[in-house]
């Protein structure tokens, strides 16, 4: 069994890591999800999918599934948009948070980059401070670090 699913680690501690842990269970009012080892209303996934599969094979109304399943309508139709687009995977939420250094656009990079010398090591320490004194932004040297090697410095 692999590390990822070890016994000693619960179904919802896993789904909380894989970011697959819906955060409304009880929400979900399907007789399906009530006290069943299979359906589990905890898994985000599986509770969307039950609610594309009540409207395509079973025929209840949009807002009838919406409802059973604790979603919105608007949240029913981006999952059938998703799923259409890529199946199973598309029910996966997407991560969140930010997709890249925000702090850091074009403008602080070329300031990082012309204060670089070649052939020296990178200063992070001392290029957050310029970078707080001359531009007024807040970053961590590791930031820097990182957002340079990215870059090729």
């Amino acid at each position: 069994m692999s590390a990822k699913y070890d016994s000693k680690r619960s179904k919802i501690d896993v789904l909380i890591e894989e970011g697959t842990f819906n955060p409304t269970p009880d929400k979900v009012r399907d007789p399906k999800f009530q006290g069943s080892e299979f359906f589990d209303p905890h898994d985000v996934v599986q509770v969307k999918y039950e609610m594309l599969r009540r409207v395509s094979i079973d025929k209840v109304s949009v807002t009838e599934a919406s409802d059973e399943y604790g979603v919105s309508r608007p949240t029913y139709y981006q999952a059938k948009a998703n799923f259409d687009l890529a199946g199973i995977a598309g029910l996966v939420p997407a991560k969140t948070g930010p997709r890249g250094p925000h702090k850091i656009d074009d403008k602080v990079l070329a300031f990082l980059q012309a204060r670089l010398v070649p052939g020296e090591p990178v200063r992070a320490r001392e290029l957050a401070k310029l970078v707080r004194r001359e531009l007024d932004i807040e970053l961590h040297p590791r930031t820097i670090e990182r957002v340079l090697k990215k870059t090729g410095r």
